[in-house]
């Protein structure tokens, strides 16, 4: 092949490239002026619509997607095509066409230039193509100083201004004398969901600084008008329905919605105007729906565990745990103020509904408890009473039973009682030789006796070193069974038994002897008396018949008389008791002394004889037989 020929048909091919980028460009260029043309006079068209006729939301969303499509397809048809096809993606013209298009403007190279593409084609399918090879150089170098892009004027494009420039020069008018056409009636048609008002005389104003509402509460809805006329009446829709506004001035209305219970939505109208859709969105109250309080009773108590329903005021024993468990709606809080502690706790919650707190109940208080959600985070709140019944204390009672014929050997009984039990009884004595502490000791008489319980001690203070002058205190102590507290305690009456001194007992002594001697004196005289009032009675009885009242009567002076000296025979008797026994306690008796209560024993023996009491039987025999 000839080099020469090939090199003059690649200039040829290289030329037709260019000549098709120039071909691509000059559409770009007339695309572009035909599809500002057409967007502009369609956005001023359909934003001139919208701002005369406020069409609905349904319009204006058919005007936007409208202008939108008519738009993309004009740009994709006029701008991106060509443009694709400038930088060679997608399917080009031919250099077939390409010859026809430089043919049809300069007349003299069309033909050559097809027929040099044509014998092109045929060289590549025969075996010696020098022929043809040589013809199509020949044909190349006639016209390869013709330039085929000036077949194609740029400045031509120049004409389809008239389709872009007016609309852009209307467009720049409106910015400046009427700019609310473009951006009102594009921001309807961009916001397309909401609803617009048309511009009238007069506007309603929602005075309210929140459309809220607690859930099945009333609310008062303020409205004023602003405009240069006003309104006679305006009605309020709400579901459809009309209803006429209270007429509060010229420029202000009311409305009143009773027991909202749901979210309502409404609009104001009057003189066929009509303000946007509001909404009057209902706040859920937080409310209770019931509670339970369980309550563990302290086990020393003995009190069954029980559960309360929907009762806030408690009275429970002290050490009580409390457990509060609250089935709520719309609450995201509930927490626990108590007065006492001045504190605010939260409770916590276990499920979408309910609630618990706990707490053990040591004092008497008052507690508020709070509902709240996030809407109504201050909420709602009650006030019950904790009322805490103490553990009292114990109660006892003792008294003391002496044995008359031993001082020192003492019955003691009692009984105790507490609301929840007995823990034990101690008995307690202390010894005391003057102001110094001898002995001191505690016993358990009875332990985990229940309530109430008697006792019963015996107290021998003869086990006891008791010396003239000590003295000994003693009571008994109950306590109780407080398993909160600790256990308490209360004490009985307390007694003291006092040793007389060495002193005291010489005294005692010397008056036990004084009294001894008086009555034994007095008591034999009275008996010698006594014995000649019973012989002469005798005497009187044997001569009567039966006996008369002055009988009876002297008969009835004469035994008070025996039972009188009976009396200071047994007073002496005690004394001379005492002091034998005091002698034997404090000091051995001397067998002077013993020989001396002998006698006096002797004498009581003969102050009221054999004889006197012989005397005595006759005398009611005697009298039995009269």
């Amino acid at each position: 092949m000839n080099t020469s020929s090939q090199g003059q048909y690649e200039i040829l091919i290289y030329k037709l490239d260019q000549f098709i980028r120039k071909f691509y460009l000059n559409q770009l260029l007339k695309g572009s002026l035909y599809s500002i043309g057409l967007i502009l006079l369609l956005f001023l068209t359909i934003n001139t619509l919208e701002y005369y006729f406020y069409f609905p939301t349904l319009g204006r969303k058919a005007l936007l997607f409208s202008f939108l499509g008519i738009s993309g397809v004009s740009l994709f048809r006029w701008v991106i095509i060509p443009t694709a096809k400038y930088f060679r993606l997608g399917a080009l013209i031919s250099h077939e066409q390409a010859a026809q298009i430089i043919g049809s403007h300069f007349s003299n190279v069309g033909d050559k230039l097809l027929n040099i593409l044509q014998l092109k084609q045929l060289a590549t399918n025969v075996e010696n193509p020098e022929l043809i090879l040589a013809g199509i150089d020949q044909k190349a170098s006639e016209i390869k100083l013709v330039p085929f892009k000036a077949a194609i004027n740029l400045s031509q494009n120049r004409r389809y201004l008239r389709f872009a420039l007016p609309p852009l020069l209307l467009l720049l008018i409106l910015l400046f004398a009427a700019p609310s056409l473009l951006f009102d009636s594009t921001e309807r048609l961009i916001y397309n969901s909401k609803e617009f008002i048309k511009p009238s005389p007069f506007q309603f104003l929602i005075n309210n600084e929140k459309l809220e509402v607690l859930q099945n509460n009333d609310f008062a809805l303020n409205i004023k008008v602003e405009g240069s006329q006003l309104p006679a009446e305006a009605f309020i829709e709400i579901g459809g329905y009309p209803y006429r506004l209270k007429k509060e001035g010229p420029d202000r209305f009311s409305y009143s919605f009773k027991n909202v219970a749901e979210t309502t939505k409404f609009r104001i109208t009057g003189a066929e105007v009509k303000s946007p859709s509001y909404t009057l969105n209902v706040l859920s109250k937080p409310t209770i729906q019931g509670f339970e309080i369980k309550l563990d009773y302290p086990s020393y108590t003995g009190r069954k565990d029980e559960t309360i329903q929907n009762i806030g005021d408690i009275v429970v024993p002290q050490g009580t745990n409390i457990d509060w468990i609250f089935d709520a709606n719309h609450t995201e809080n509930i927490s626990f103020y108590f007065e006492n502690e001045k504190k605010k706790m939260d409770t916590r919650r276990f499920s979408d509904y309910l609630f618990t707190f706990k707490k053990k109940a040591l004092k008497d208080d008052m507690y508020h408890v709070f509902f709240s959600n996030n809407a109504l985070p201050k909420g709602d709140s009650v006030r019950y009473s904790l009322n805490i019944i103490p553990d009292k204390y114990p109660e006892i009672n003792a008294e003391k039973f002496t044995d008359s014929t031993n001082n020192k050997l003492l019955f003691l009984a009692g009984d105790a009682s507490d609301d929840y039990g007995i823990e034990k009884i101690n008995f307690h004595y202390a010894l005391f030789r003057g102001d110094k502490l001898i002995t001191e000791k505690n016993q358990i008489i009875k332990q985990d006796a229940g309530s109430p319980v008697a006792f019963r001690h015996v107290f021998d203070l003869n086990t006891l070193d008791i010396q003239p002058g000590d003295n000994i205190q003693y009571y008994f102590e109950a306590f109780d069974n407080d398993g909160v507290n600790g256990s308490k305690s209360t004490k009985s009456a307390s007694w003291t038994f006092e040793m007389p001194t060495r002193e005291e007992f010489q005294k005692k002594e010397d008056l036990n002897e004084d009294l001894i001697q008086k009555n034994l004196l007095e008591a034999a005289k009275e008996s010698k008396k006594l014995q000649e009032q019973l012989q002469k009675m005798r005497e009187k009885l044997l001569q009567q018949k039966e006996i008369d009242w002055q009988s009876r009567k002297e008969l009835q002076r004469i035994l008070e008389q025996q039972k009188a000296l009976e009396k200071l025979v047994e007073e002496a008797k005690k004394a001379l008791e005492e002091n034998k026994k005091n002698q034997e306690e404090f000091s051995e008796r001397s067998e002077e002394v013993k020989e001396k209560q002998e006698k006096m024993e002797e004498l009581m023996e003969n102050v009221v004889n054999d004889e006197m009491k012989s005397l005595m039987e006759k005398i009611q025999e005697l009298m039995q037989e009269l």
